[in-house]
């Protein structure tokens, strides 16, 4: 018997699960295309067990069985006369003449088949459930997302309630201080689980959502069809039971890929990287470095900004509107007034300036980084780091350079054959790989 595990509202995660339908009406989609994806799935897929095509189109049993009923009623399918001793001698089905050559005409509409698509309408209402909104951190739980970090407190007291507030976040400041870490951090401190639609359908349109890359799947919820005890599926298995998502985007961001993106061999539509967010986070790393103007990528934000509610568009030109729920984080080393206008600056809601670490805590940071590496200290070496070093930089310390000298004396070491240790001489060779000097070279 399969071991199995049923999220339900008991679930730490505080979310309501989507129901799982009672009937094929429940679907909220249309007769026609329950059955053209039934029909669909068994010709690509050669099923032909209700237990296999139930899990396979995400549909309860009971309701599989009645899909079937009705394109056996249509001529479309028919029993094979095999019961199979397997499968709880399950009777087997097949696709007629007249049930192939419906497959092949819907397939020629759209290629998409398995896992039924979820309303839009009926996914709007889930995604009110679990909304990143509702999520109401302490100092504590975002303290232990951020537990690999040193943070000066003033930092905390401004992250926490912009978190909180599942608003648009800025974070800005010099290169090599941790904006990426604390946006990780950030998802940590989440924490908890939703259910992410494997396809959403508009206007008869399917659109994909889940993204195995993005999200990172529970154990889901299946009856195991030869066990004399259901379990009784709690939710909708057209969703999948993952972690909150979130999606990491940097100077490869383009605007396009905020749109829609259709597959014209396949006739079906991928969900742009917002929308796989939804209930998550959304970062925007290193902005300024795309292609796109910064003020332009956020131009198209402005709308989602601020009614959290987003618009697509079928290759028809019909518009729709999906909502829009996510936490965008945007990281820049540019500061705001260079790369946005007042307008743009008003509807990002937390502007958060990440500075480089004091000289204490500097030296906390290199110290934990030490441990961690197994890299004893050595007095005479920080000493000759912050009073020969660092002057000619102008004592700017940042967040990335501890691990980076660590990390430089680490591999002169194990190239020199000698034990780990700390010296101002190996301390000159990893300062010389820190910065470039500043020369001409002939050309």
């Amino acid at each position: 018997m399969n071991i199995q595990v049923t999220p339900d509202a008991t679930t730490p995660s505080g979310v309501a699960p989507p129901p799982a339908p009672k009937s094929l009406a429940e679907t909220g989609l249309s007769l026609v295309m329950l059955r053209d994806i039934l029909l669909k799935t068994m010709f690509r897929m050669n099923i032909d067990l209700v237990s296999q095509i139930s899990r396979t189109i995400c549909l309860p049993p009971q309701l599989t069985q009645e899909l079937v009923d009705l394109a056996r009623s249509q001529k479309l399918l028919e029993a094979t006369g095999t019961l199979h001793a397997t499968s709880g001698n399950e009777m087997g089905y097949q696709l007629t003449d007249g049930g192939k050559s419906r497959a092949l005409d819907a397939l020629s509409q759209s290629e998409y088949y398995g896992a039924l698509p979820v309303p839009l309408a009926a996914y709007g209402e889930q995604q009110k459930r679990q909304s990143v909104r509702n999520i109401k951190l302490t100092r504590p739980e975002l303290m232990r997302g951020m537990g690999h970090l040193i943070l000066p407190e003033d930092l905390i007291d401004n992250l926490g309630p912009a978190v909180t507030s599942g608003r648009s976040i800025l974070m800005y400041g010099p290169p090599g201080n941790g904006k990426s870490s604390i946006s990780n951090g950030i998802r940590a401190a989440l924490g908890d689980k939703i259910y992410i639609p494997r396809a959403i359908e508009y206007s008869g349109q399917v659109i994909t959502v889940y993204d195995p890359i993005v999200h990172s799947a529970a154990v889901e919820s299946v009856d195991d069809p030869t066990s004399l005890r259901k379990t009784g599926n709690r939710f909708d298995n057209r969703y999948v039971y993952c972690d909150r998502p979130t999606v990491v985007t940097g100077g490869e961001l383009s605007l396009d890929m905020l749109d829609l993106k259709y597959n014209p061999t396949a006739r079906t539509y991928q969900a742009p990287l917002q929308l796989k967010s939804s209930g998550g986070i959304f970062i925007v790393d290193d902005l300024g470095r795309q292609a796109e103007p910064p003020q332009k990528l956020v131009n198209r934000w402005i709308v989602p900004l601020e009614e959290s509610r987003d618009i697509l568009a079928l290759q028809s030109g019909e518009k729709f509107t999906v909502p829009f729920d996510t936490l965008v984080i945007f990281s820049t080393n540019f500061h705001p007034n260079e790369i946005f206008d007042g307008a743009a600056l008003r509807r990002i809601f937390f502007k958060i300036k990440v500075d480089g670490p004091t000289q204490e805590m500097f030296l906390k940071i290199f110290a934990m980084v030490a441990r961690k590496r197994k890299m004893p200290l050595d007095e005479r070496t920080l000493l000759y780091m912050l009073k020969t070093k660092y002057p000619t930089i102008q004592n700017n310390f940042a967040n990335y350079q501890p691990t980076f000298l660590i990390d430089q004396m680490i591999a002169i070491c194990e190239f020199e054959g000698i034990p780990y240790q700390m010296t101002p001489e190996l301390m000159d060779r990893a300062w010389g790989n820190m910065f470039v000097r500043e020369e001409k070279i002939a050309k």
